[in-house]
């Protein structure tokens, strides 16, 4: 049985024809709302397309933008700010932690975090002029390095196979490694007057000292290996989500391991370059210098939570403390105030960080960790890494 529908077509025809003729006036008045409209739906595509950007422009460079704000503002307090040797000297300051802190960058993108580099330095420098006594400096050297990397391996086991959190692990050895270099020493710092190892830390090749040279080199090989090789998008893949890692077959141990080794790795060349410039190794070397590192990466933009960073960055971050630093020297600024201002600047830049991430995350912004296809067209872990 079939119910026919009512035709209102007729009815709409008769109520459209009793209204009679068109208001004067409403032809204006609908023209006015329709660009009303028009410009209402403009602003906010106008700022769909602009904030993004902006946000985006700042998270990349705005502790670039920063880094040259503070170096304007102490030019102009200091006439010796922009002095070519005071810059250098300054560099050279900045060299110890932005090796140590290329090291960090890697740990920190994987998820980790590294404490005890502060006491890898103390224990690689004594170890290296102790060794380099009998044997020479060329094997000191060397020996000051496997001892870096040896702590690096030990983070890395505990970590990925003993399944402890990497802030338990490398406080513990931290304190642990501390007190080797103690043991090692007696408590009493270890002098070299001259030899060949001082050339690390004294030297230099034109106008350019080597610590400077070192830490070139370090920076452009770490930013080498996240960028141009399959196991920096290992690394990357890890921090940005391990399980989905994990299920394209990258072994996360593997990668976990190599990120503290090459950690402890830099931590000890730094301590070789640090006593190489004090002639002299000591026990209590390198207390702090993990906050400094870390305290770098963090300005620098890389996330504590991992998968996201990089060695650029780091960089401008170290320059950032070295040159806070540097600045509050010149200027007679008490040393205390020295570590108010440092830790404001960092928290200033975690949030700064935080309230980018929400404002990303609220308009649909992507992540920065590789996306599983492509880790999955990376390859298994075990292949050799792709160059180039």
């Amino acid at each position: 049985m079939s119910v026919q529908r009512p035709e209102t077509a007729e009815p709409r025809a008769e109520v459209q024809g009793s209204r009679g003729a068109e208001v004067p006036g409403t032809t204006e008045l609908s023209s006015s709302r329709t660009a009303e409209r028009s410009s209402s739906m403009f602003l906010p595509a106008w700022r769909t397309a602009v904030a993004p950007l902006g946000k985006r422009i700042w998270r990349e460079y705005g502790s670039l933008l920063g880094l040259v704000l503070i170096g304007a503002a102490l030019s102009l307090l200091s006439d010796r700010f922009l002095t070519t040797s005071n810059l250098i000297n300054v560099a050279r300051q900045v060299s110890i932690n932005a090796i140590v802190a290329a090291g960090m960058t890697v740990v920190i993108i994987t998820g980790g975090i590294d404490l005890s580099v502060g006491s890898t330095i103390a224990l690689a420098g004594c170890a290296a002029l102790l060794v380099a006594g009998p044997a020479g400096d060329l094997v000191g050297m060397m020996a000051g390095i496997v001892v870096g990397g040896l702590v690096g391996l030990l983070n890395g086991a505990l970590v990925a196979w003993g399944r402890v959190p990497p802030f338990i692990t490398t406080l513990a050895t931290m304190t642990i490694v501390r007190g080797a270099a103690l043991v090692l020493t007696n408590g009493e710092p270890i002098v070299k007057a001259q030899g060949a190892y001082l050339w690390l830390g004294q030297a230099s090749i034109g106008p350019l000292p080597v610590p400077i040279l070192l830490m070139v080199i370090v920076l452009l090989g770490t930013h080498w290996f996240l960028a141009r090789t399959r196991w920096g998008i290992y690394v990357y893949a890890v921090g940005g989500n391990a399980e989905a890692a994990r299920l394209v077959g990258i072994s996360l141990a593997g990668v976990q391991i190599l990120v503290y080794v090459l950690g402890g790795v830099l931590a000890a060349l730094a301590g070789l370059v640090l006593a190489a410039r004090l002639s002299s190794a000591q026990p209590n070397t390198g207390v702090g210098f993990e906050l400094d590192a870390i305290a770098a990466v963090v300005l620098g933009g890389t996330s504590l939570m991992g998968g996201e960073g990089g060695i650029w960055g780091t960089t401008v971050g170290a320059f950032i403390i070295g040159i806070l630093n540097n600045g509050f020297n010149l200027l007679n600024v008490s040393p205390f105030y020295q570590l108010i201002a440092k830790g404001a600047v960092i928290v200033l830049a975690v949030l700064v960080d935080q309230v980018l991430k929400a404002g990303a995350a609220s308009t649909g912004g992507e992540p920065t960790a590789p996306h599983p296809q492509s880790v999955a067209d990376a390859g298994p872990a075990g292949e050799r890494p792709r160059d180039g």
